[in-house]
C-alpha cells in the first residue's frame, strides 16, 4: 500500500458487523474503504468509498489512518499476518474474540511477539463503553469486590437472522459457540476483577440446536481481585437477558445490559443506551487515539486464554490454574 496520511478507515469483511461500521462511520462523517469476497462494487454499499475483493487489491491504495478486522473469526489470525508482513503500523480494531489460539503455544509465538512490536492491536469488547459498565467498573475500583454473578443469555435461532445453522455462531470452525460469542462477558468480568487465576467450568454442545459449536457453558473462577466470580452463558434463553449481580464490602448492585439499568439500595438508575451508544463510542476512542480506554492485546489474549481454559476444564473434569 502506498504510504500516505490516508484519511479513511479500511474495513476487512462484510457481514453484519462490517455494516454496521460502515453505517456508523459514514454517519460520523469518515470515509470507508471496505475489504469483501462478497459485495459486487460500491452499490452493495453505498456509503463506502470503495469495494474490494481482497486485501491485494486494496492494497494499491493510500494507507488507512485505522483498520477494522471484521471477517469471521477463522481468518482474523491470516489477516493480522498479513497486515504485520506488510509492515502497517496504524491502529488495528479486530472483532472479538482476536483469534482462534493453536493448541500449540509456540505456533502462536511469532504472531503474538509481532503484534506487540506493533503496540496498536485493540479487540472490540465495545461493552466496555456500555454506561452501566462504566458505572460498575467505577464502584469495582473503589471498593473490595466479594463476588459477581454474570447471565448471558440468547436465544440462537432469533439472534441470528435467516438460517441460523449457516451463522458462524453456529460452527466451531468458524469461530462459534457462546464461549466465544459470549466472550464480552469473559472480558468484562476481568475488567472488573482482574485477571483470571484459575477456572473450573462445565458445558459444551448441550441443547437440541442443530449446531457443532459449545451452546451452554457455566464457569467458576477467581480473579486477582474478586475471589468468587460466576458466569453462565447459553445460546438458549427464549427472553435475551445479560444481568450482573456485583457484591462489594460497601452494597450490592444489580445490573441489566439489556434494559440499561442499575439497581443498588439507593434505587434503580436508568441510563440511555440505543444498540449503536457502545461501538459509536468505542470508535471515537480510536479515532481520538484514546487506545487505554480500549481492550489491548495482552487483555484479550488473557481471555482467549480463558477460553480454552474453560474447554479444558470441562473436557478433563478439574480446576485449570493460570499457570497451568
Amino acid at each position: 500500500m502506498k504510504e500516505s496520511n490516508g484519511s479513511f478507515t479500511l474495513i476487512i469483511g462484510y457481514g453484519s458487523m462490517g455494516r454496521r461500521y460502515l453505517r456508523l462511520l459514514h454517519s460520523m462523517e469518515r470515509q470507508a474503504v471496505v475489504v469483501s469476497r462478497h459485495a459486487a462494487g460500491t452499490r452493495a454499499a453505498p456509503e463506502a468509498s470503495a469495494i474490494f475483493r481482497s486485501l491485494e487489491e486494496a492494497w494499491t491504495m493510500s494507507c488507512p489512518q485505522q483498520i477494522i478486522i471484521c471477517n469471521p473469526t477463522g481468518d482474523h489470525r491470516s489477516t493480522l499476518e498479513w497486515l504485520l508482513r506488510r509492515g502497517y503500523d496504524g491502529p488495528i480494531l479486530v472483532e472479538k474474540p482476536l483469534l482462534h489460539p493453536s493448541a500449540n503455544p509456540a505456533v502462536d509465538a511469532p504472531l503474538l511477539n509481532a503484534a506487540r512490536s506493533h503496540g496498536r492491536i485493540f479487540t472490540a469488547y465495545n461493552l466496555r463503553f456500555h454506561p452501566v459498565l462504566q458505572r460498575l467498573k467505577q464502584v469495582s475500583d473503589s471498593a473490595t469486590l466479594l463476588s459477581v454473578q454474570v447471565y448471558a443469555g440468547q436465544d440462537l435461532r432469533q439472534w441470528r437472522p435467516g438460517d441460523y445453522r449457516r451463522s458462524y455462531s453456529a460452527r466451531r470452525a468458524a469461530g462459534g459457540g457462546v464461549l466465544r460469542d459470549l466472550s464480552h462477558e469473559l472480558d468484562y468480568v476481568q475488567w472488573l476483577g482482574g485477571r483470571w487465576l484459575r477456572v473450573a467450568a462445565v458445558g459444551g454442545q448441550l441443547s437440541k440446536l442443530e449446531v457443532d459449536s459449545d451452546d451452554v457453558y457455566a464457569l467458576l473462577l477467581s480473579t486477582e481481585r474478586c475471589p468468587v466470580t460466576t458466569v453462565q452463558l447459553n445460546y438458549t434463553d427464549r427472553i435475551g437477558q445479560r444481568q450482573i449481580i456485583l457484591n462489594t464490602d460497601g452494597g450490592t448492585y444489580t445490573a441489566d445490559l439489556v434494559n440499561s439499568t442499575l439497581t443498588s439500595e439507593e434505587g434503580t438508575e436508568h441510563y440511555c443506551c440505543g444498540r449503536d451508544v457502545t461501538y459509536r463510542a468505542q470508535l471515537e476512542a480510536l479515532f481520538q487515539e484514546r487506545f487505554d480506554s480500549l481492550c489491548g492485546l495482552e487483555e484479550s489474549w488473557e481471555t482467549l486464554r480463558l477460553i480454552t481454559a474453560c474447554e479444558r476444564s470441562a473436557r478433563l473434569g478439574r480446576w485449570i490454574r493460570h499457570v497451568d
